[in-house]
């Protein structure tokens, strides 16, 4: 494992949302890897429900779930003044421009395409948590 990815002295927190159970496992095992703290939510619901009870540092959020979609969570998230500033990274198998255009108007800081490399998942993650003036190095 890499050295832990510190927040004030403490690991950063990031929260997996995705229905699909082997999406949520493997990003558990690579972030994990990396020193962060995973906590998942299989729904929307269940990730508002995460939230409330302990913010992460960084959501990865699925677009295509049952229920409440990740453009819906996103707004939602967004629009809390408690959890507005946490970064929303949004993941999905669609790679069309109007799927990314649709993030980034919920309010979506970024936006990958499903699947991602993981190098390039574990920089963007350290990026913005870093953006965020989170990630202590």
């Amino acid at each position: 494992m890499r050295r832990a990815s510190l927040i004030a002295g403490r690991c950063a927190r990031i929260l997996v949302v995705d229905d699909e159970r082997d999406n949520r496992e493997l990003l558990e095992v690579i972030l994990g890897h990396e020193g962060f703290v995973i906590e998942c939510a299989a729904s929307g619901e269940d990730a508002l429900l995460s939230m409330a009870r302990h913010a992460p540092d960084l959501v990865l959020l699925d677009i295509m779930m049952p229920g409440m979609n990740g453009y819906e969570v996103t707004m939602r998230i967004k629009g809390d003044p408690a959890t507005k500033n946490i970064p929303v990274l949004m993941m999905s198998a669609l790679d069309d421009r109007s799927a990314r255009t649709h993030a980034m108007s919920a309010g979506a800081d970024a936006f990958f395409s499903k699947p991602m490399r993981r190098a390039d998942l574990c920089a963007r993650v350290r990026q913005y948590l870093a953006s965020s003036m989170l990630l202590a190095t």
